[in-house]
């Protein structure tokens, strides 16, 4: 009888023991649950409130902060660096791809990768445009400054991302030679007109510019360029396409308008 009553007393014991760790163990695991609750409840708390924005032409720095951070939550360090991580990132128009560096939790770099655009034409009520290799990369009803209409090229139907089905594909390293000298002398075209020799004429308000065929195009700009003081305000057709870098002529015929 000695030996059975000390058995169960043992095991009395023993229960005892086991309902004291188990109480221990949740009392743990509670105040665990609860720091981790505190914890996240603190980063959910913390906003980022610095945001410096690189490599954008085509849009502000504004303009990009509101399109990626365009809500309370987005502005979270904890939830913009999973979505950024994990979820696809937010379609901007005419802009590749961006990167999100985080400095700290309340500082952000953005650094955006746009899509290389020279030109675009019209199409169906919209303005389609494309790279230098003609692949077009945006359709929208929105006008970028500094991007020329592109006119006089006969094409069929175009598909977004898809080569503009044109007939000389040669022209589009016209088109990327043009705008690339454009762009070195700071000039800003309105439209540039080819005609079914490959011959480009630029649009500048009133003002038209013959350049003639693809030859010596540097030249010519260079020459547009010296000449734009005396052009201001001026209507008429300049004729640059007498140009000759070897003799360059002293004179170039301009037909003014009224």
């Amino acid at each position: 009888m000695m030996e059975i009553e000390k058995i169960q007393i043992e095991k009395k014991t023993e229960e005892k023991v086991w309902r004291r760790r188990g109480k221990k163990h949740i009392w743990i695991t509670a105040a665990a649950l609860l720091v981790a609750a505190a914890f996240f409840v603190g980063l959910s708390l913390l906003q980022i409130n610095t945001i410096h924005v690189s490599g954008n032409r085509q849009y502000t720095a504004e303009q990009i902060e509101a399109s990626i951070f365009d809500s309370r939550l987005s502005r979270n360090p904890v939830f913009c660096y999973m979505q950024y991580r994990f979820r696809p990132h937010k379609s901007i128009p005419f802009v590749q791809d961006y990167k999100l560096v985080f400095q700290n939790p309340f500082h952000v770099q953005v650094i955006i990768h746009e899509k290389t655009v020279v030109g675009y034409v019209s199409y169906m009520s919209s303005f389609m445009y494309f790279d230098k290799d003609g692949i077009v990369v945006e359709s929208t009803n929105q006008k970028l400054d500094g991007i020329p209409c592109i006119t006089g090229l006969k094409f069929g139907h175009i598909v977004l991302h898809h080569p503009l089905p044109v007939e000389e594909k040669s022209v589009f390293e016209s088109i990327l030679n043009v705008t690339q000298v454009l762009e070195t002398y700071n000039l800003k075209v309105d439209k540039i007109q080819y005609n079914s020799k490959g011959e480009a004429t630029l649009y500048m308000k009133d003002l038209e510019v013959a350049l003639g065929d693809s030859k010596d195009i540097s030249g010519k700009i260079s020459e547009l360029s010296d000449m734009m003081p005396e052009l201001e305000g001026k209507k008429g057709i300049l004729y640059l396409d007498t140009y000759d870098p070897v003799n360059p002529p002293s004179m170039y015929t301009m037909k003014r308008k009224p």
